[in-house]
């Protein structure tokens, strides 16, 4: 048995590399002599807990038995080992642990009459009349054991192995189940039958073939059962493969102590089928920034592709910019000039409200994935500017960016859900007619979603954010923002009017007679009158004026007035009036290439504007089903990874049968109706089509 050593005065010890002698001991201080005369005194728990202390000439005590162990082994082997350390007990002292102190020992083991040697070979006589086949060797072993082990020492390890997860399996086909189950990741689902073979001839070749016995089918989808805990190597490969991308080093999960220390951003497909502008039914992609500390969501962009450089910039000039501090924000609220075609259940005056109550954070460091639009020279050189700083996520570690990637989560349960056209996660939650569905285009869809953040997300509780005074209490992104500004004790400053400006995408033009013109486009105002056809003092670009657009709202631009403190003019386009709404840049270069299609000179403008108008019209409506199928199967031989197919002839469509080849006529299905014209008229065409 295990006893605690003491120490006397007279012990000599080794303490820091040299010998000493203790000479006294007083309280929990130790006096030491060293071989060389020189005094020291040193507590006791510093002297203990030297790492090379040691008490010459006495033997340290065994290390504490890990008595624990012994509840993870089954029940009559724990049993049989407390059986063998009440006979190792008796052999060592002459006494059973809970026999009277006082009685006298059994004749065969009274330690003053007999040796150990006797007492042994007495215990392995009574043991093998018990039924144990027991020898004197054996005694001695177990006493060895006992010693260096304590009670864990006398427990059949033979026995162990039958508790252990793998039971007795081989370990060399545990490991090479291991492997295969890994393999498994970036596979298709299969099933365990196909695991076994894999891992069968996976063993033949590294060990050979009939070395390592295999077990039984049973006993191996039991192994499978155990190994694949958490991996869902035969259930969802989605699920399979995210799983995988779980860090394997201890998760820490992300936390921030005030607003705008750290902000995730990141891009999705929305969860919602909507209407793009050639009438194609799709997922648009949705870009967000959310705040770590308030879960506040910053800014929300939609997109009816994937994202541009510019578009990264365009979100951080969102995020810095409140909304009533945009140019032409108060405009865009009116009711006349409103998108949404539902009965709004809030006035004009309380979505400002809430919109101005919203907070504004600046960014001190935002976190990114590795996207190219993200990574690339324009976003970067913005968040330089503005001193952000930008941490990239690992590799495939979505857990960097935990916050942002819940937030996607919350989105779809919370908003996308109520809106007509949800899609669900993935195709096994689908509707049936989910594409019939589908009323609300790209920006219908992206001014719900602000609505809905203003009013919705942003004054409900969360039960990530608690006060930091009163943990019990559940703040909403607002009541944390406040709380923080509280405990932090400042604020930033966020960015004005002409800052946002400033961050839109710029291009260079001369200002004319007419005014400006980008891409076809028009842009004129009266203050533009002192600088027609003069050069700008920017010689190195040719004495052309610079000019910032917003790609998402082109019904104005800004030029920089360098002649008045930097300043910027304001020039609407000259033909809103006939559109009387926002459009992007995507929508101009589709309006575009449907005049060209139908043979209208895209060189002149009014025409450009009247398909423009139409076609926002159009989309307003969302497509009917002739309608969809047509522009879906004009955009499926648009792809360029696809063999063009030639458009049919007027011939061709009037044809009401052709000839195979064997002399049998068959049907044709005429696809569409070439109707030449010779006054071309937009709304019309644009209803019609």
């Amino acid at each position: 048995m295990n006893t605690l050593g003491v120490l006397r005065v007279g012990d000599r010890v080794v303490f820091r590399g040299d010998e000493h002698t203790v000479v006294a001991l007083a309280g929990t201080s130790v006096r030491l002599v060293a071989a060389s005369g020189r005094h020291s005194v040193v507590l006791l728990p510093y002297l203990l807990s030297a790492v090379d202390f040691a008490v010459i000439g006495v033997r340290s005590p065994e290390g504490f038995a890990p008595l624990g162990l012994l509840d993870g082994v089954p029940a009559e082997v724990a049993e049989r080992a407390r059986l063998w350390e009440r006979h190792l007990i008796e052999v060592e002292s002459g006494h059973m642990p809970d026999s009277d102190s006082n009685a006298a020992p059994r004749p065969e083991y009274d330690t003053a009459h007999t040796t150990l040697a006797q007492r042994e070979a007495a215990k392995a006589r009574e043991l093998t009349a018990l039924g144990v086949d027991c020898k004197q060797r054996t005694v001695q072993r177990m006493r060895r054991r006992y010693r260096e082990q304590g009670v864990w020492g006398l427990v059949d390890q033979r026995l162990v192995g039958r508790n252990r997860p793998t039971g007795n399996i081989d370990e060399r086909v545990v490991t090479a189940t291991v492997h295969v189950i890994e393999a498994q990741t970036p596979a298709s689902t299969g099933t365990k039958a196909r695991v076994m073979g894999q891992v069968r001839r996976r063993v033949e070749e590294e060990h050979g073939a009939g070395v390592v016995p295999m077990p039984s089918t049973s006993t191996f989808y039991r192994l499978l059962d155990v190994l694949s805990v958490g991996r869902h190597t035969f259930g969802s490969a989605a699920t399979r493969r995210s799983s995988a991308n779980r860090p394997t080093r201890p998760f820490t999960p992300t936390t921030a102590a005030r607003p705008g220390e750290q902000v995730q951003i990141d891009t999705t497909p929305l969860d919602v089928m909507t209407v793009m502008d050639d009438g194609v039914v799709g997922r648009a992609e949705l870009t967000i920034a959310v705040d770590v500390a308030t879960r506040t969501i910053c800014a929300a962009l939609l997109h009816p592709a994937r994202p541009k450089a510019v578009d990264a910039s365009l979100l951080l000039a969102r995020m810095l910019v409140p909304e009533p501090m945009r140019p032409g924000w108060s405009e865009a609220l009116r009711m006349s000039a409103s998108r949404i075609p539902h009965t709004r259940l809030m006035s004009v005056d309380q979505r400002m409200e809430h919109a101005a109550a919203k907070p504004v954070i600046a960014p001190e460091t935002i976190v990114i994935d590795h996207g190219k639009v993200f990574v690339s020279e324009t976003f970067l050189r913005a968040c330089q500017s503005l001193g952000i700083s930008v941490q990239p996520a690992h590799p495939g570690t979505p857990t960097d960016k935990s916050v942002v990637e819940r937030t996607f989560s919350s989105i779809n349960t919370l908003f996308c859900q109520h809106v007509t056209g949800y899609t669900g996660r993935d195709v096994t939650r689908r509707g049936a007619r989910v594409d019939a569905d589908t009323v609300w285009n790209v920006a219908d869809l992206q001014d719900l979603l602000d609505e809905w953040v203003v009013a919705g997300w942003q004054v409900r509780p969360h039960e990530g954010l608690r006060h930091p005074y009163a943990p019990e209490r559940i703040l909403s992104p607002n009541d944390a923002y406040a709380a923080l500004v509280a405990a932090a004790g400042h604020v930033p400053v966020v960015l004005d009017r002409d800052a946002y400006i400033e961050m839109l995408p710029a291009v260079w033009r001369s200002i004319n007679d007419y005014g400006v013109q980008i891409d076809y486009r028009t842009y004129d105002s009266a203050e533009l009158n002192p600088y027609r056809r003069q050069p700008s003092p920017m010689s190195a670009k040719s004495g052309k004026w610079e000019i910032h657009y917003d790609p998402y709202d082109l019904s104005r631009v800004w030029v920089r007035d360098h002649h008045r403190d930097q300043g910027w003019i304001e020039a609407p386009w000259v033909h809103q009036g006939l559109v009387n709404r926002p459009f992007a840049d995507f929508t101009w270069r589709y309006a575009r290439r449907l005049a060209t299609q139908r043979g209208v000179d895209t060189t002149n403008e009014t025409s450009l504007a009247v398909v423009l108008a139409a076609l926002l019209r159009r989309c307003e409506d969302g497509p009917g089903p002739d309608q969809a199928a047509t522009a879906r199967a004009r955009a499926s031989t648009d792809m360029p990874q696809r063999p063009r197919v030639p458009p049919p002839t007027p011939q061709d469509l009037d044809e009401e049968t052709r000839d195979d080849g064997d002399g049998a006529e068959q049907e044709v299905e005429t696809v569409a109706k070439v109707i030449p014209f010779e006054e071309f008229n937009p709304f019309e065409e644009g209803d019609a089509w």
